[in-house]
């Protein structure tokens, strides 16, 4: 007979679980869950509030490793280099929509 660490009544040798308790004996004890800042969801919506900002993130995550942190980088690296073309192509073709659009403001006007 061994007594139960956690409340310690006597139980059997073999015992998996306190009878009296109801704990379990098993030498593990669960870890701790990391900080907030280092769960896959908070990486997520860092990238999709502040872009590669949030890649200290990754890169000083222990769960990861040097390969993923290496994939992750580039992955939003491309990533932000195709949005930064886009959104400059994008703010071009409004330019020139108002420029016509002022154009045709101008000769509507003077046509009167």
């Amino acid at each position: 007979m061994k007594k139960c660490p956690f409340c310690a009544e006597e139980i059997q040798e073999d015992a998996v679980k306190c009878k009296h308790c109801g704990e379990f004996l098993n030498n593990k004890t669960p870890k701790p869950p990391g900080p907030w800042y280092f769960r896959n969801s908070a990486i997520v919506v860092g990238f999709l509030c502040v872009g590669p900002l949030a890649l200290p993130l990754v890169w000083f995550n222990p769960r990861y490793h040097t390969v993923k942190k290496m994939v992750i980088t580039a992955a939003s690296l491309v990533l932000t280099y195709f949005l930064t073309i886009y959104a400059i192509e994008s703010v071009k073709k409004i330019l020139d929509y108002y420029k016509q659009f002022s154009g045709t403001l101008d000769e509507s006007t003077i046509s009167v």
